[in-house]
């Protein structure tokens, strides 16, 4: 299987990004537990322009992480993996099970309680150390399975983005929300104007930005709109959604998450979080993540096979959906992200971090082990 050279550019992004985010990670946490780790936490939460530095990193800058997942979603459906309706059936009803099992999961464990809004906090995977992870196995990996992996976690977030939208939105404005919606349509005819300027689009997408998080829908769901509003034409090198998404790997691999892992993952660890890992809330996260993700994955994508919508990709086995699956459990980022979209209490935000961080390098670790020894005997 053939890989395009946007492809392997997203792909060895994403591995080096992973790499990074680990990184920060682990200096973040660090960092936030010495003697000086309260000026550090603090340090996130100062105010420039009237808003908290977390709130520019998790609003502003995110958005334009959603933007470069809405450019590389485009061109899989388009002229990616998701263009044809048999191949992408496997990615597609794999995201599903992905997202509902874990779902199910958490929402069985915390029905009723305070803890609920968190639902869809295991739902996510996190491209960027999912990605970074399989690329650690190199060439025995099969094109076939990267890919497969890649369009899985880009529908994942998808999924994500849509949940954001209908579930944690709050005090919906129609005035914001429709001015937000015009500037949509505005970007869609110069779309179909032939008008290619990327600044122009940029430009009317900061100012929808604005008009969506004063409508009270999460702002970063401008991102996504603004990625299918930019002319895409062919997709070749001239296309000006082919030039933008190459621009945006770097700066969104390199500078944006991991300033998203430091402001994020600086919480100071409290005494009982041992304790706190027992917690409904702790076990719906790690369960989800842990054994949700993976059996949702394997069963759905299993069940299109069986089916008859999908199949195999050359070099996959059916073991391999199982394993990838694992590393579809490694939320992070976007898990993290719905955490605070579901949780005010701090201390449920912070226990939330902790299972998401344990249950992410958990699914980590054990996926890259059962893909080395799998990979191995094929």
């Amino acid at each position: 299987m053939r890989l395009t050279r946007l492809f392997n550019e997203f792909f060895h992004s994403e591995k080096a990004g992973g790499l990074i985010l680990v990184a920060c990670t682990v200096v973040s946490l660090l960092v936030a537990n010495i003697s000086m780790g309260g000026s550090y936490i603090h340090l996130w939460h100062e105010s420039v322009g009237g808003k908290p530095v977390e709130f520019w990193i998790n609003d502003a800058l995110m958005t334009v992480f959603f933007l470069l997942v809405g450019l590389e979603l485009e061109r899989e459906l388009y002229i990616g993996e998701l263009a044809d309706i048999k191949r992408s059936m496997l990615p597609v009803f794999a995201a599903i099970g992905g997202m509902a099992v874990p779902a199910l999961i958490h929402f069985l464990f915390n029905r009723g309680t305070p803890a609920q809004d968190g639902v869809a906090i295991p739902m996510a995977t996190d491209i960027a150390f999912s990605l970074g992870i399989l690329s650690l196995l190199g060439n025995r990996v099969p094109a076939s399975l990267k890919v497969f992996l890649t369009a899985l976690a880009i529908i994942d977030d998808l999924g994500s983005i849509l949940v954001i939208a209908f579930f944690y939105s709050k005090g919906i404005s129609p005035l914001y929300l429709g001015l937000a919606l015009g500037i949509f349509a505005i970007m869609i005819v110069l779309n179909r104007l032939r008008i290619h300027q990327i600044w122009l689009y940029l430009g009317l997408g900061v100012v929808m930005w604005f008009c969506m998080y004063r409508s009270g829908v999460h702002a970063t769901i401008t991102g996504v709109l603004v990625a299918f509003a930019i002319p895409f034409g062919n997709g070749d090198e001239q296309s000006p959604s082919y030039h933008l998404q190459h621009v945006l790997h770097k700066p969104v691999a390199f500078l944006i998450l991991p300033l998203f892992a430091l402001a994020n993952t600086a919480i100071a660890i409290p005494a009982s979080w041992m304790e706190d890992l027992g917690s409904s809330n702790s076990l719906g996260i790690m369960l989800g993540l842990l054994a949700g993700k993976p059996a949702g994955i394997f069963l759905f994508a299993m069940l299109s096979v069986w089916i008859g919508l999908s199949k195999l990709p050359l070099g996959v086995r059916k073991v391999h959906l199982l394993w990838i699956g694992l590393l579809g459990g490694i939320g992070f980022t976007m898990s993290i992200f719905i955490t605070h979209l579901a949780f005010v209490d701090e201390m449920l935000v912070i226990s939330s971090k902790i299972a998401i961080i344990m249950g992410s390098v958990l699914a980590g670790l054990l996926g890259f082990l059962s893909l080395k020894v799998s990979l191995k005997t094929t």
